[in-house]
């Protein structure tokens, strides 16, 4: 993407965090912008302070694009919360609107380098991972994206000698037009979304568009056990270093018993040990290698990389541990939003588990989740809009004792009174946060509230 002409002014669609974060940022550097949203009214005078302009560079339009707007502009920077198959961004397609992607935007103004990241699972941490290893050995680095912090806001603030860390997701890859980091990286791809994207192949080509724009001078780190990912050397002109954790590479990263090996360039170097990190689970070391070889393409020196790996610590709502009391140990993996991140969880876990699970539909199918609940889970308690499904297929599966409750402080206080010493408690729903939680943040800080308070009462 080139915003070439300033004089002519640029399209954002939606006046959520993303947008007023695009016409921010577009507005401080010059350009008009026309800011349009789908809702009938729109607070005019909040939406003026979120993007600092009072002035007419401004135009807010709500209800329906007008024919004079699609005449006006050459781009419209899309929020990622919106459907590409909605009738106006089909109409703006159709007339020759680029129709492109905050992040697409903010690459327009960032300077430094740039190291992508995606996968359906282990985003969050290995982008955290990696900046915490960049800023051993950086002095500028930035960490934005789906991790919460909107790159539109810092791109201006990078330098030449930045390096800037972004985690994507599908929604935020589909208008990808014009993107070539310095390294990306592709973790996994298991079905999630499927209400938006309608079907996995499109979901996949979603994430897979994270490297196409990649040049030869590039970096693409995959995943060697993810067979979906295995055309992706076709799609991109990067070179390609893959991680595995079943088998040795003969250049990349993988493990060797507990040992994270990594061999590049002929030369072959341990790391770590699986217990000296503060992550658990065999995917967190999937994780970890991701970022590690994506350290390695930035330049960060090994003995960095190193410091930062065992200086990590996991991030909030990722199997994070939350305390230990009367000998049961409670985790919080609210982020664990689909199938397969909860399968990791389980499987994360050192004893018998209550598991706390279900909540918004995403059209997910819960079978395999629920075949590896056999032999872990103690007892499954289900809330959420989701919980007649996963229920009929848990009695179906025989996956494991089922008990309903009306609402998360309910399932904590059950699990509490049920658990016994060696046990742990886990929430990890399985599902998105959207029936009775504003984000998956909110159920996460409210279980672990919940859990303090539940464990002072008994103890």
């Amino acid at each position: 993407m080139k915003l070439t002409d300033s004089s002519l002014p640029v399209l954002v669609a939606g006046a959520g965090l993303s947008g007023t974060g695009a016409a921010r940022l577009l507005l401080s550097q010059g350009y008009r912008v026309i800011l349009f949203d789908e809702k009938p009214s729109l607070d005019e005078a909040k939406i003026r302070c979120d993007c600092g302009c009072t002035d007419d560079r401004l135009t807010i339009v709500c209800g329906a694009l007008p024919e004079t707007v699609i005449r006006r502009v050459r781009y419209c920077v899309i929020s990622p919360g919106i459907p590409l198959d909605k009738p106006f961004v089909q109409t703006l397609e159709s007339a020759g609107v680029a129709v492109v992607s905050e992040i697409e935007l903010a690459c327009c103004f960032a300077r430094g380098k740039l190291a992508a990241i995606t996968g359906t699972n282990g985003k969050t941490t290995t982008t955290s991972l990696l900046g915490h290893i960049l800023r051993e050995a950086f002095p500028s680095v930035f960490v934005v994206g789906n991790i919460g912090c909107a790159f539109t806001g810092e791109a201006p603030k990078t330098t030449p000698g930045s390096v800037t860390v972004a985690e994507l997701s599908s929604f935020q890859l589909e208008t990808l037009h014009d993107f070539s980091p310095s390294v990306t990286a592709i973790l996994n791809i298991t079905p999630d979304h499927l209400n938006r994207h309608k079907t996995m192949e499109r979901y996949a080509d979603a994430k897979k568009n994270i490297c196409a724009g990649q040049g030869p001078e590039g970096f693409c780190v995959l995943n060697r056990e993810d067979p979906l990912l295995s055309d992706v050397p076709e799609r991109t002109r990067a070179k390609v270093l893959w991680f595995s954790s079943r088998r040795e590479q003969e250049e990349g990263a993988f493990l060797r018993g507990e040992q994270l090996v990594v061999r590049l360039k002929g030369r072959e170097s341990v790391l770590c040990t699986a217990d000296e990190l503060h992550i658990v689970g065999r995917h967190n070391l999937e994780n970890a290698m991701a970022a590690v070889l994506m350290a390695y393409c930035l330049d960060v020196p090994e003995e960095k990389i190193r410091q930062g790996l065992l200086s990590f610590r996991a991030v909030e709502h990722r199997i994070e541990y939350v305390l230990s009391s009367g000998g049961v140990t409670y985790y919080n993996d609210s982020k664990g939003t689909n199938p397969d991140a909860a399968v990791q969880a389980v499987l994360a876990m050192k004893g018998p588990i209550l598991l706390i699970a279900g909540g918004y539909d995403k059209k997910a199918d819960f079978t395999g989740w629920l075949l590896a609940l056999r032999g872990r889970v103690k007892k499954l308690l289900l809330l959420g809009d989701t919980a007649d499904q996963i229920e009929a297929g848990a009695l179906r599966l025989q996956a494991a004792p089922v008990q309903r409750v009306a609402s998360l402080e309910e399932a904590v206080r059950e699990a509490v009174r049920q658990a016994g010493p060696g046990d742990c408690v886990l929430l990890s729903p399985a599902c998105a946060s959207w029936d009775m939680f504003t984000c998956y943040e909110e159920r996460g800080r409210l279980f672990k509230e919940y859990v303090r308070k539940e464990t002072c009462c008994r103890a």
